[in-house]
């Protein structure tokens, strides 16, 4: 399969939902760079407060995605849902259908996720970016505006 995933992961407590912490982490970026010849995989990115939100990037094998992607007749890429955990808020009970594209377009799926911590239940809140493109994939490919856009972000107390 000629495609390329990049999951860009923030994840934050309420100290930064407001105030300059929650500017820094406004600031964080939802697309990178890819490395340089990639293809058929996942770059992961992932920026947490507790590291001042830099990133931490990964290759992974393109099956590590956490969508499920489906080549269709007709030359088209399937794109599921991304997963979601079953202890996140807030429930999604009705999610968006898939997505289809056509070789050298590209998606970009934007989720965002409340969790009860185990120790102490303090919150904590996550945004997954989801970029896919399907096709040969330029290292700039996510900088751009995508082809389609899934916006699953809900409001998190």
């Amino acid at each position: 399969m000629d495609a390329v995933v990049q999951w860009v992961r923030t994840e934050w407590t309420k100290s930064s939902r407001g105030g300059p912490e929650a500017v820094r982490r406004n600031a964080a970026p939802i697309a990178f760079p890819l490395p340089p010849g990639l293809a058929s995989s996942m770059h992961e990115v992932v920026m947490r407060e507790a590291d001042s939100f830099e990133p931490h990037a990964a290759v992974r094998e393109l099956s590590d995605a956490g969508v499920a992607l489906r080549e269709e007749d007709g030359g088209l890429l399937r794109i599921g849902p991304p997963q979601v955990s079953m202890f996140s808020m807030p429930r999604r009970h009705r999610r968006p259908p898939a997505v289809r594209l056509a070789p050298g377009e590209w998606l970009r799926w934007q989720i965002n996720h409340r969790f009860v911590g185990l120790c102490g239940g303090e919150w904590f809140y996550r945004l997954d970016t989801l970029n896919v493109a399907y096709g040969p994939a330029t290292p700039d490919v996510f900088l751009g505006s995508p082809t389609r856009r899934v916006d699953e972000r809900a409001h998190l107390r």
